[in-house]
């Protein structure tokens, strides 16, 4: 079906031409500054109106510009809800246009944008500077658009009745955004009625809206329109939030519906298994007669009239956006689909023809289907039946717009694509625009014009090109239903422009009509001698009452008065009304007397055999025109016949005889020989006869000599030549005369075969290549080579023959003779590396350069590059130069083209993307264009040098050279030319004299004249001398008061200002002192105070940490955490969401080739190969060789034996490079490679037992420690600091004051029991939630718990409850500032009763967690406990007294006895976890005996110090796991670790990395906090570790078996439950990223080649993703 659709469519792909009838006259268009969003035009007179961003444009249907108005930047925010002036934190933001539409009855544009949720505005029509309403204080029912960007808005106008009257509306249909209103479909009044106000939605849309936040369907509209009483939307979107494929979807609604009742869907597929699922554009037009007719003989579509409407779509696929197609659906088709949802929905059970076709994809306050309402056409909802239609015509692009118009009963669409081209029926009407065609593609009024818009241009082009074309072939051949040929006005012109089109044959249009020309002449030609009457034959000439002129008559006399031409063709023309021309075609007078001269040797012949007819007078030997009286005379021409002998040696005297015939009246005068050429060996005797009447005869001379240099091909040669080897003369002769030299033949033996040259000397490995052996005596008949060999191999390729042979080509002839090359034949594999240049003229011609390796491989004959397949090589050599051919696909510029090079027949090379064809140069000028004349020899000077001092004046400079070209001397010293006109030459001339160039001038006493010297160095023209003078010195006495006297001014002014700012500076000591001393009694009360806190919270917290369950995570979501979570996409990475994207057909061969390529990764040999390949890639960074490690990890835990193997061999050929680099000190400390990685990962591994059975209950501990020790105070929660801290920078530099309370929590829904929760007044209501959750669900991991913003919190004081949230309108503001509310800001007290319930929708529930919380949260002017010190109220600050001002400002020093106070509190439980880790009598893990001794063993054989032992020990262990699981618990416990918590963790962490080193610290009073803190214990510390390591040191050895028996059962016990599959996928995308260094590095190595690796790898590319590969 989609061919004859493309057929009467006339979509045949071709490249865009030009659409300008006048090529000096450019199509208008008009720029915008900005990208233009919607384009509109009035209906009425045509403007056009451009929706851009901040602007809006209006236009002459000529695309001048009207007016213009400003729509933006506005200050707004995301969350701001209008009016801004009541918004805080806004800024300067784009405002783009979402919807735009023509308001024709009160003359009024419809602007919406999306700043300000999306409110609306109407311009006036006739100038849109002129604002006619808006108003942002309306609320949230006059929110129109959206503020997302990409969520596509789109209206049609229409109307509403209700009171009897009718009201102006328009329905606006919209994806939806997270902070939009869910309504899908809107209808939008246009006036103020009763309680309605303008833009407000007036009906209930609760049938066509989503489920608020929860984007469950991801729309994306792309058209509206109104048809026959309904309101058509067209729109693609997702089946839920989970699964991301696009439908393409077409809903109906009644335009009188006012309640969206009708409001019905279904799924639009577009081609064969809905391929073009995702609609891009759209356009409703009539089919026209013959599309009409075809649609309804295809049957599928039902009665197509070329009066009904056809939706006309362009669609791409999600699975490549770069393919998409054009579809169409007639909209009866559409609407009977409908009615028969809508009658499933209601009368079948939601079934048609017994298959389910019904659902209800949105939000509905009634389930219609199941309800009582009565069966109509407007109350049913449904999807999911497909449309009959498939693609018409399909691209290789994304196409983005589509128009549709009808000519001459066809139906003509244009096309607009994202690479700026716009296609027509088959000829483009603007060519290429270069940037994205949008959506935005539409006629003018009188359909003569398309408006084409871009990015930020819109452009007006002629739908045709017809005026082009000068002639009726060309006009015809276009196929554009546009262009016919106007027969009776000679022009090819629309059928409206044509005045007698209505006749028959009056206006030509292809396909089936061809032009009007001449058939045939009778009689077919004249002489020139005659006159005669002539007949023509004309096709398609109708009724001719015009005169018929014959064009150039006036050559025939001279014709034949030269007698040079035999014939002369004259064109005849059909002319009407004397001008314009009908047919033309060529006629011929010949000329007989002429015909001789084609051959002059035979003239009678010539003339007899003539075309012409033409006669030989053997009376007076002339050739003249046929006379039937006369009898030819054909037979009667003189030859010669019958030579004898026919064959004649070169040097021997023969004799010559032959026959003569029709020479009775002839005698022959001369015998001549002519030799033609002398390599062949064929000559010519000619004879002279009488009056230069000639006749020749062929004879064949020929020499032995000649092509037979030896003895083989002499004997060869055949017997009728009769030559023989005569040996005296080591040649081969004629036998005579041989014998007469020897007295005899000598028949003797051939000598051996003798090889002289090997052509070519090289070959490829795979051979296949044509090779010239050249030498003496190589045999006679082919049967006589009996073995060919070259390097001992005969001249055929071998496959198993890999490696590079060379040797000796040798040759075995009959009777055993062998022949042996004295040179050597070496097979190789070419390497083609690199193209250039990338780029040319699609017309061909470009030189390029093919660079590699061994491309000297074969011969120059051999080798084909496929961009030069007409033109050939150009150079065959080191580097192949080639000039490439015409490119003849359409698209121009072409993709990216690979190129091949063929070297023989079984050898293929190829360069992926090397070269792309681009459009042709265009010439526009050069410059210069006019130049000196120097001399005869060299007319045009290519540069010139002008030498002169001075600005030159004179003629013709700038005709002769560019300022960049000339060139200025002033004596020996170049200088700057500045300008260079037609008449003049500015110069800077240097500061300093220079020299005379000559050396006379150099002699001469007197002031140095310059020569001024013009011309290049063939011809310099002097011009004339300039002189340098030199400046008169000063006067003394007027340098010294110009010095003395500013210096003076300046001594007064220095001791002036010296004055005054010693008297500032005292009276700001005795200020500053003042301050001092108030700062002093400060700091005296504080301290005070700190000290007495101190004392109180030096007490055991032991008993407050919890003794619950321990939550330690499974060993899955352990090492995904571990491996994968401080990835780049976090917990989104693949491997830890375990979600893979692979089409359902493929996963079964994509499993199969998985597992082989785990089959190739468990070769020692591959995966070595592979890790050295990406480890040497430039583009192969640290974060990328982490998780290449991690996914290493994951693939290889079922063979963790072989895994440590790996990390073994790597890890030695590391040690073994920076013990050579003379550095093995820094080795482990950082992942620069992917072993370290992978020895981090193992330790991970063999470690998680011994978290779970020792070190993680005291790491649990500590951590609950520290939380439990954070928690006591008030923690700041906008800048993460708290009271209690071992964090300096984290420490809450205010006193706040602050209570504990003990609040009464009651769960609802969970019984009537109440749970006892401290809190402090000071915690906002989120801390409080956080804590309640915390003490409730104690038992509970932290991933199973409610989340703060999943509940609500409500006090309940008396009879009635009250809500807390973090802010409401109750929440205190402090001059600019907001204070996020507390506990004490409700008056909450202690013993009071709380309840915690969970809540379903969280919009309204504003918390510090709350995505969706208040806009003020997001505001830098909100804060918790402490104000920013550099934000003071002006008024305070004014009038405070320095006191207060001194006091303002916190000192953080003062509170850095806290550190002390929380470190006393948490040391046991620091002190207990580093035991566990760091006591080598308790038990220590089998893997870090087994790898510490790996490391002795090393640093022994390499002579390695104990100071660098211990650090590759702290490097490979405490460093690189304890370190990371001690910073990070939530590794191994389901908990949550909240910022405050971290900064802590921290500091500990620090302190366990300073234990471990063997450098001394040395403390000062500048020493930063942190470290001061732990100083003390660090010497404590640093013994635990010392003694670690010699406790380990001294314990049994861990014995590879032993080892391999541990790491065998964790394989056992783990691996099923780790995304094995999916870390195989993941490597194999580094495999595929590298294919080409890993097949390389495979090639080079000779144990992965007796292992076929590269096969392996290439059947597994070729299976997982169809790499074409040399298997």
């Amino acid at each position: 079906m989609a061919s004859w659709i493309s057929l009467l469519l006339f979509l045949l792909y071709q490249s865009t031409s030009q659409a300008k009838e006048n090529d000096n006259v450019p199509f208008p268009y008009f720029l915008s500054e900005t990208s233009i969003n919607n384009v509109v035009q009035d209906p009425q007179t045509g403007r056009i109106y451009l929706g851009a961003i901040n602007m809006i444009f209006q236009l002459r249907p000529s695309l001048h510009l009207e007016a213009r108005a400003e729509t933006g930047p506005k200050e707004d925010a995301r969350t701001c809800t209008p009016p801004a002036s009541a918004c805080q934190d806004t800024k300067p933001m784009p405002n783009l246009n979402k919807l735009l539409l023509i308001h024709p009855s009160n003359s009024s544009l419809i602007v919406c944008g999306s700043r300000y949720r999306g409110i609306c505005s109407l311009l006036n029509l006739s100038n849109v500077e002129q604002q006619l309403y808006y108003s942002d204080s309306k609320g949230e029912r006059t929110y129109v658009t959206s503020i997302e960007d990409n969520v596509n808005v789109v209206g049609v106008m229409s109307t509403y009745r209700k009171d009897a009257r009718t009201f102006d509306v328009f329905l606006v249909g919209k994806g939806y955004g997270s902070l939009d209103s869910t309504k899908l479909i809107s209808t939008r009044i246009l006036q103020d009625y009763n309680e309605w106000v303008v833009f407000e939605s007036i009906i209930e849309a609760s049938t066509v809206q989503t489920t608020p936040f929860v984007p469950k369907y991801l729309h994306d509209f792309q058209h509206a329109f109104k048809d026959s009483g309904f309101v058509y939307f067209l729109f693609s979107r997702t089946l839920d939030g989970t699964d991301n494929k696009n439908l393409t979807y077409v809903s109906r609604l009644c335009e009188d519906d006012q309640h969206y009742y009708s409001h019905t869907e279904l799924q639009l597929n577009c081609g064969q298994k809905n391929k073009y699922n995702k609609v891009r554009a759209a356009f409703v037009a009539s089919p026209g007669k013959e599309l009409a007719l075809a649609m309804t003989e295809a049957g599928t579509y039902g009665k197509v009239n070329s009066w009904n409407k056809v939706l006309f779509m362009v669609a791409s696929s999600d699975d490549d956006e770069n393919k998409s197609a054009l579809c169409m659906y007639p909209l009866n088709s559409i609407n009977e689909r409908l009615v028969d949802i809508i009658s499933a929905c209601y009368s079948d059970s939601g079934k048609i023809s017994g298959f389910p076709a019904v659902d209800i994809p949105y939000s509905f306050k009634t389930d219609f289907c199941s309800s009582k309402i009565a069966v109509s056409l407007y109350t049913c909802l449904g999807n999911k039946i497909n449309s009959p239609a498939t693609e018409v015509w399909s691209t290789s692009s994304l196409l983005t717009a589509v128009a549709v118009a009808v000519e001459n009963d066809h139906t003509i669409a244009f096309l607009g694509n994202n690479q700026g081209d716009v296609f027509k029926v088959h000829k483009a009407p603007g060519g290429t625009f270069g940037e994205k065609v949008n959506k935005n593609l539409f006629f003018d009024l009188g359909l003569s014009h398309l408006y084409i818009t871009t990015d930020k241009k819109i452009t007006k082009v002629p739908v045709q090109t017809c005026l082009q074309k000068k002639d009726c072939q060309s006009c015809v051949g276009l196929r554009d239903p546009y262009c016919g040929w106007c027969v009776l006005e000679g022009r090819c012109t629309r059928r409206s422009e044509c005045r007698r089109a209505e006749e028959k044959n009056g206006w030509l249009w292809s396909p089936g009509q061809q032009c009007v020309k001449i058939v045939s002449f009778f009689p077919p030609n004249l002489s020139c001698k005659k006159t005669d009457k002539v007949r023509l034959s004309s096709h398609l000439l109708f009724v001719l009452s015009w005169l018929v002129w014959v064009c150039g008559m006036e050559l025939h006399s001279h014709a034949c008065f030269t007698n040079i031409y035999n014939f002369v063709a004259v064109s005849i023309r059909i002319f009407v009304n004397e001008t314009v021309e009908l047919a033309t075609r060529e006629f011929k007078f010949y000329n007989c007397a002429a015909t001789v001269r084609k051959s002059e040797n035979t003239p009678c012949m010539s003339c007899v055999s003539s075309s012409w007819g033409c006669q030989w007078n053997t009376l007076d030997h002339t050739c003249s025109d046929k006379d039937d009286a006369v009898v030819a005379m054909h037979l009667s021409c003189p030859q010669f016949e019958n030579p004898d002998p026919v064959l004649i040696p070169v040097g021997h005297k023969t004799r010559i005889s032959f026959e003569g015939i029709n020479l009775n009246n002839h005698r022959v005068k001369r015998l001549t020989l002519c030799k033609r050429n002398p390599y062949i060996l064929h000559y010519n005797v000619t004879t002279a006869v009488l009056r230069d009447v000639h006749a020749s005869v062929s004879v064949t001379l020929y020499n032995c000599s000649m092509g037979r240099e030896d003895c083989s091909l002499c004997k060869y040669a055949d017997s009728k030549y009769r030559c023989v080897w005569c040996s005296k003369q080591n040649s081969c002769v004629y036998e005579k005369l041989c014998s007469a030299l020897q007295g005899g033949p000598q028949n003797t033996e051939c000598p051996n075969p003798t090889i002289t040259n090997i052509i070519p000397r090289f070959g490829p490995t795979l051979g296949g290549i044509s090779i010239t052996i050249r030498g003496s005596n190589l045999g006679i008949h082919k049967e006589d080579i009996k073995n060919i060999t070259v390097v001992g191999e005969p001249c055929t390729h071998k496959e198993e023959k890999y490696s590079t042979p060379w040797g000796q080509v040798e040759v075995v002839v009959n009777g055993g003779k062998r022949g042996t090359s004295s040179m050597y034949f070496t097979y190789r594999d070419p390497i083609p590396v690199e193209v250039t240049p990338t780029k040319g003229p699609k017309a061909g011609g470009t030189l390029i350069t093919i660079s590699g390796t061994f491309l000297e491989t074969g011969s120059k004959e051999d080798i084909l590059v496929n961009l030069c397949p007409c033109l050939g090589r150009e150079h065959f050599g080191e580097e192949i130069i080639c000039r490439t051919g015409e490119y003849r696909a359409e698209k121009v510029p072409s993709d990216l083209l690979k190129v091949t090079i063929q070297y023989g027949k079984n050898t293929v090379k190829t360069i992926s993307s090397a070269f792309q064809f681009m459009e042709n140069p265009i010439v526009l000028g050069h410059e210069p264009k006019t130049s000196f004349a120097w001399s005869v020899q060299q007319k045009h000077a290519s540069k010139i040098i002008v030498h002169f001092a001075l600005p030159l004046q004179g003629r013709g400079f700038s005709r002769a050279m560019t300022a960049s070209e000339a060139q200025a001397f002033v004596g020996d010293v170049q200088c700057l030319v500045n300008t260079l006109q037609d008449e003049k030459l500015f110069l800077d001339p240097p500061s300093t004299t220079p020299r005379a160039r000559s050396r006379r001038q150099r002699r001469d006493t007197r002031p140095e004249l310059l020569d001024l010297v013009v011309g290049p160095d063939e011809a310099k023209w002097m011009v004339g001398s300039v002189q340098y003078q030199k400046k008169d010195d000063l006067s003394f006495y007027i340098i010294i008061p110009a010095v003395i006297v500013p210096m003076l001014l300046i001594i007064i002014i220095s001791i002036y200002c010296y004055r005054r700012k010693s008297q500032q500076a005292e009276r700001e000591y005795e200020k500053v002192k003042h301050q001092l001393d108030n700062l002093e009694e400060s700091v005296r009360e504080r301290c005070k105070k700190e000290f007495t806190d101190l004392m109180i919270e030096m007490e055991d917290h032991t008993n407050d940490v919890s003794e619950g369950r321990i939550p330690f995570l499974d060993y899955k979501t352990y090492t995904d955490r571990v491996f994968f979570l401080p990835s780049k996409d976090g917990a989104n990475d693949v491997m830890i969401t375990g979600k893979l994207d692979i089409p359902e057909a493929r996963k079964a061969m994509v499993t199969q080739a998985l597992n082989q390529f785990s089959n190739l990764l468990n070769s020692k040999t591959f995966l070595i190969n592979f890790i050295r390949t990406l480890e040497r890639s430039h583009d192969f960074n640290a974060r990328a060789k982490v998780y290449f490690a991690s996914l290493l990890t994951v693939a290889l835990h079922g063979k963790l034996e072989y895994y440590t193997d790996i990390m073994r061999t790597l890890l030695l050929e590391l040690m073994e490079e920076y013990v050579q680099s003379k550095n093995p000190k820094l080795m482990l400390r950082r992942s620069e490679t992917v072993v370290e990685r992978m020895l981090c990962n193992w330790m991970s591994i063999c470690l998680y037992q011994f978290l779970k059975d020792s070190a993680g209950e005291p790491l649990y501990k500590l951590f609950r420690a520290i939380k439990h020790q954070i928690e006591k105070g008030p923690v700041d929660v906008r800048v993460k600091k708290a009271k209690y801290t071992l964090n300096d920078t984290g420490l809450l530099g205010d006193d706040v004051e602050y209570s504990i309370l003990t609040l009464q929590v009651l769960v609802q829904g969970e019984g009537p029991d109440v749970t006892p929760v401290k809190v402090l007044n000071c915690d906002t209501i989120s801390q409080v939630k956080e804590k309640i959750i915390e003490q409730v669900y104690r038992n509970v991991p932290y991933s199973q718990r409610p989340k703060v913003d999943s509940v609500t919190l409500e006090w309940r004081p008396g009879s009635t409850g009250q809500i807390l949230s973090d802010l409401d309108l109750t929440s205190q503001k402090e001059g600019r500032w907001r204070r996020i509310n507390t506990l004490a800001h409700y008056n909450v007290r202690d013993n009071a009763t709380l309840v915690l319930s969970r809540v379903v929708h969280t919009q309204h529930i504003f918390t510090l967690h709350s995505s969706t919380g208040n806009a003020l949260l997001e505001d830098d002017k909100v804060f918790h406990l402490v104000r920013p010190a550099d934000e003071l109220d002006e008024i305070k600050s004014k009038r405070g007294s320095i006191k207060d001002k001194s006091m303002t400002k916190a000192i953080t020093e003062i509170y850095l006895t806290r550190l002390l106070s929380v470190k006393g509190t948490l040391q046991q439980f620091v002190d207990d976890f580093f035991r566990s880790v760091l006591c080598s009598g308790a038990v220590v893990p089998a893997a870090v005996k087994y790898f510490f001794d790996f490391l002795d063993e090393q640093a022994l054989k390499h002579c390695v110090d104990e100071e660098t032992i211990h650090i590759w020990k702290t490097n490979s262990l405490p460093l690189r796991f304890w370190v990371n699981i001690l910073k990070n618990p939530h590794f191994i416990f389901d908990v949550h670790v909240s910022e405050v918590v971290d900064a802590s963790l921290s500091v500990i962490a620090q302190t366990f990395m300073d234990a471990c080193t063997k450098s001394e610290h040395k403390l000062s009073r500048d020493s930063p906090s942190n470290k001061l803190l732990y100083a003390k214990e660090i010497s404590t510390y640093k013994k635990m570790v010392d003694d670690y390591y010699k406790g380990v040191r001294q314990m049994v050895p861990v014995s590879d078996q032993d080892m391999n028996t541990h790491l065998a059962e964790v394989s056992r016990s783990h691996t099923d439950k780790l995304n094995t599959q999916v870390a195989l996928h993941q490597l194999y995308q580094y495999a595929s990223k590298y294919y080409d260094g890993i097949i390389a590095s495979l090639d080079e190595d000779p144990a992965a080649q007796s292992k076929q690796l590269t096969l392996r790898l290439q059947q597994i590319a070729t299976a997982l993703e169809n790499k074409v590969t040399d298997l």
